[in-house]
């Protein structure tokens, strides 16, 4: 294993999926495709960074209301809102355009609309009250680091499942993922979900990954394949659906 390689293609995963201060890359910069494995880690980082956020407004005394709403800011600002920029392009494109076409064009479209903006509220109103629903800060902050986690990982599965929609762009560029750097992925992102509980993660895991595949299957209709508004998509729903499930588990 060449471990500079590693720590490049990890460096730019960190480059990629969020506003971190990453460094530079010394010589020649990894395919974006070889980077995939790293996006659990990456995951990993911005879901401790909310978790840590969340604590510390908890150690304060805050509602918990107000802890988790300061634990997503802070994963938004760790990722630069990338992937509900997604959710929301994608919410708009699908809802409002006819044909393949022009929904390409209005997910491109920098402006968002009524679809993007209810896509958003309902993203952010659902993470923030299923996370304060959960009996435990300790719950909470394993639950931010492994839903980024395994929602990421996720990303990698669709990228490499669906073809590319456009002849462009970060779906183009990103294609070509290897069976073994999609296989860490999804290892990395399932391991995450131990900190959960080896039992209590199966179903939450397959949760994840069915909010994934619904926007992936749901592309597959619309446009015909990935782009990168779907993969940040895909992320938004995963993390969702896992809380979902991990909301009813902890509950019964």
């Amino acid at each position: 294993m060449n471990l500079r390689a590693r720590l490049a293609e990890l460096q730019i995963a960190v480059m990629l999926l969020t506003r971190l201060p990453a460094g530079r890359i010394g010589g020649d910069a990894p395919a974006m495709a070889a980077t995939v494995w790293a996006w659990p880690l990456v995951g990993a980082l911005v879901g401790a960074i909310a978790g840590a956020v969340y604590y510390a407004a908890w150690l304060l005394g805050l509602p918990s209301l107000v802890a988790v709403l300061m634990a997503i800011c802070a994963l938004a600002l760790a990722t630069g809102a990338m992937h509900e920029d997604g959710l929301a392009d994608l919410a708009d494109g699908f809802g409002g355009g006819p044909d393949k076409e022009r929904k390409l064009e209005i997910m491109r479209d920098s402006r968002i609309g009524t679809y993007g903006v209810l896509a958003l509220v309902l993203s952010v109103a659902l993470r923030v009250s299923l996370i304060a629903a959960l009996p435990d800060p300790g719950i909470a902050i394993a639950g931010l680091v492994a839903m980024a986690m395994a929602s990421r990982a996720g990303m990698a599965l669709w990228l490499w499942a669906l073809p590319p929609a456009r002849d462009n762009g970060l779906g183009r560029s990103a294609g070509g993922v290897s069976a073994l750097a999609l296989a860490i992925a999804l290892m990395l992102g399932q391991a995450g979900g131990l900190i959960l509980g080896g039992v209590l993660w199966l179903p939450i895991g397959a949760a994840v990954l069915a909010g994934g595949g619904f926007i992936a299957l749901l592309a597959k209709r619309q446009i015909g394949g990935q782009t990168g508004d779907v993969l940040g998509a895909s992320q938004q729903s995963g993390e969702i659906a896992g809380l979902l499930a991990l909301s009813v588990f902890v509950a019964t």
